[in-house]
């Protein structure tokens, strides 16, 4: 059987569009994927309007909590994302040589829509993230 696929998904707070990657990743890509998700300077919370906008997608994101990098798991990861420029900027120490960046617009503090927005370019870049690396994309339950 083959290991899961190891992903980590890093931005500032941990509390939107990280936290929206990895609950794509783990609602489309199922068992064959293992995604986390962390930040560099973490807010402690999972934002509200992200939690609405990914249960509007039929994905519960309310039990993932907003955290630090896992150092360990980012050098053992198969593929690490970087989901906004700021994240590597507020870190002290440098991520793994080959990150992907993915500048994605913060949504704080801004209304639904923009949530919104962000959370369907997050489920785009997944989707192809996951299709690259030979995962079977499942369909979220909407």
């Amino acid at each position: 059987m083959r290991e899961p696929f190891r992903v980590l998904f890093i931005c500032v707070g941990n509390a939107v569009r990280s936290q929206m990657a990895e609950g794509f990743a783990r609602a489309l890509g199922g068992k064959a994927v293992d995604a986390r998700s962390g930040g560099s300077s973490p807010a402690g919370f999972v934002a509200p309007k992200a939690i609405e906008v990914m249960r509007e997608r039929g994905i519960d994101v309310r039990g993932q909590e907003s955290k630090g990098i896992d150092w360990g798991f980012m050098e053992s990861a198969d593929v690490v994302v970087s989901t906004c420029h700021e994240a590597q900027e507020a870190c002290p120490v440098q991520f793994r040589p080959g990150t992907l960046q993915w500048d994605i617009a913060d949504p704080m503090g801004q209304g639904m829509d923009a949530y919104r927005a962000v959370r369907d370019e997050v489920e785009a870049k997944v989707r192809g993230l996951l299709r690259q690396h030979g995962i079977t994309v499942e369909e979220a339950r909407a």
